[in-house]
């Protein structure tokens, strides 16, 4: 071997063996969930998650406004984390008319729905859903119609038969 190769190999084998820790170490870094920390603190943020990885607190969710998920920041300073990446998304309010007129149009149309008699109200994206079947497998029928209109976040459904 020439002196030159001998070096090379030298090299690449001490950069290896000293990158080699300080990269599973990186990798190996806990993160700890603070979420109930900041649940407890009554921020309106819709699926919210914090979490501290490596010093940094790291924030996610969706907000209605960016007063709200400039709060979450707030809030993560004020129990003494310096470093904070806050992800918290802001998504427009859910337009309720909108999606009350939108479930009425799709329920109707909905044949294997005929027969029921449905009550919707949409408060904030989150619908209630109250009536009458005729037929138990029209509850799951009606929900999944109600699911799929947008803005809807989630169903409350009360369904008789």
């Amino acid at each position: 071997m020439t002196s030159k190769t001998h070096f090379g190999a030298t090299l690449i084998t001490t950069l290896v063996l000293t990158l080699t820790p300080a990269a599973s170490r990186a990798a190996n870094v806990d993160a700890v969930d603070l979420t109930p920390k900041f649940r407890s603190a009554g921020l309106k943020v819709d699926g919210l998650r914090a979490v501290e990885v490596g010093g940094i607190v790291v924030l996610r969710g969706k907000a209605d406004s960016a007063a709200s998920a400039a709060e979450a920041g707030t809030v993560a300073q004020s129990l003494g984390y310096q470093r904070v990446a806050n992800l918290i998304q802001v998504v427009e309010p859910p337009d309720d008319a909108a999606i009350e007129r939108r479930m009425e149009r799709q329920l109707g149309l909905s044949r294997a729905l005929d027969g029921c008699q449905f009550r919707a109200d949409s408060d904030h994206g989150v619908v209630r859903l109250t009536g009458k079947v005729q037929y138990e497998l029209q509850k799951d029928v009606a929900v999944d119609v109600v699911r799929q209109i947008d803005g809807v976040r989630e169903v409350v459904a009360d369904l008789k038969r």
